[in-house]
C-alpha cells in the first residue's frame, strides 16, 4: 500500500504560480512512477506529468507544457508540481498517483491516489 497527500492548492490570479507537494507513505516510493492528473467539473480526469522512478525522465500533457515542472525527491518521499504562468483553464482538482506500469499517461494504470487538492485560478 501508498498513502499519497497534496498539498498547496489554494486561489491564484492568472499568470501567478503554485507549488503542489505530494507526500507518500507506506511502500518503497522510488519504486513507482508518479503522475500528476487534474479533473475540472463536468470533465474526465486528464495526465498533466508524471515523473519516472529516478527523476531522469519527465513527460507533460501539451497543455502544460513549458509551465509546469514535475519533480521529486525520494529521500522526502515527494513529488512536485511547479505551476507557472496559471491560467483560468488550469482551475481543476489536482491528484498525485503512483504507478509500477508503463503506460503513464492513462488513469487506469494508477493504483494509487491522494484525496486531491483544489486550485482555481481566477481572471
Amino acid at each position: 500500500q501508498v498513502q499519497l497527500v497534496e498539498s498547496g492548492g489554494g486561489l491564484v490570479q492568472a499568470g501567478g504560480s503554485l507549488r503542489l507537494s505530494c507526500a507518500a507513505s507506506g511502500r518503497t516510493f522510488s519504486s513507482y512512477t508518479m503522475g500528476w492528473f487534474r479533473q475540472a467539473p463536468g470533465k474526465e480526469r486528464e495526465f498533466v506529468a508524471t515523473i519516472n522512478w529516478s527523476g531522469s525522465n519527465t513527460y507533460y500533457a501539451d497543455s502544460v507544457k513549458g509551465r509546469f515542472t514535475i519533480s521529486r525527491d525520494n529521500a522526502k518521499n515527494t513529488v512536485y508540481l511547479q505551476m507557472n504562468s496559471l491560467k483560468p483553464e488550469d482551475t481543476a482538482v489536482y491528484y498525485c498517483a503512483a504507478t509500477m506500469g508503463s503506460r503513464w499517461y492513462l488513469v487506469e494504470q494508477y493504483d494509487y491516489w491522494g484525496q486531491g487538492t483544489q486550485v482555481t485560478v481566477s481572471s
